[in-house]
């Protein structure tokens, strides 16, 4: 393929989920994370643990021949643990060249979120939590915590 081919499919991927977010439940609250770094959604499957990693981490999951950490973002964000039933799903997601998977108590839709409809949360730290909170996203009278992966994925 042509450079100029390719970089025109790449700018066509970049409209077609700029301001896209993957919106999911955590508890009460509605969460997002940028739809471009999103590859799928599954099921809950085998989980198997490995040992000395932090309490977040539950394990890994083989899927389709992959081996992928998944993370459950309700212990991430120090909520109490809660079993899972057929709402809860994994988000396998792509960041800085790894595969990982998120759990999450239920996956609502994909919402576009205007621009001017995004806006950085108070500086306040009001929780511990708050640091993986990137931007606040409002919809009609609904804020959607869009998060911070990098915090969330890779700080202790």
């Amino acid at each position: 393929m042509e450079k100029s081919a390719s970089r025109n499919i790449d700018t066509f991927k970049e409209d077609t989920t700029k301001n896209k977010y993957l919106s999911f439940i955590i508890g009460e609250e509605e969460y997002g994370i940028e739809i471009s770094c999103v590859k799928e959604i599954i099921n809950i499957v085998t989980i198997t643990q490995v040992p000395s990693t932090p309490n977040y981490i539950k394990g890994i999951i083989n899927l389709r021949g992959d081996i992928i950490p998944v993370i459950d973002i309700r212990t991430r964000f120090f909520m109490e643990e809660k079993s899972y039933d057929e709402l809860t799903c994994v988000i396998v997601i792509e960041h800085q060249d790894n595969n990982i998977g998120l759990i999450v108590d239920s996956v609502t839709e994909v919402k576009y979120i205007k621009e001017s409809d995004i806006s950085l949360p108070p500086s306040t730290k009001l929780s511990f939590s708050n640091q993986f909170i990137k931007n606040l996203g409002r919809m009609n009278d609904k804020v959607i915590l869009l998060l911070e992966l990098d915090k969330l994925l890779y700080d202790e």
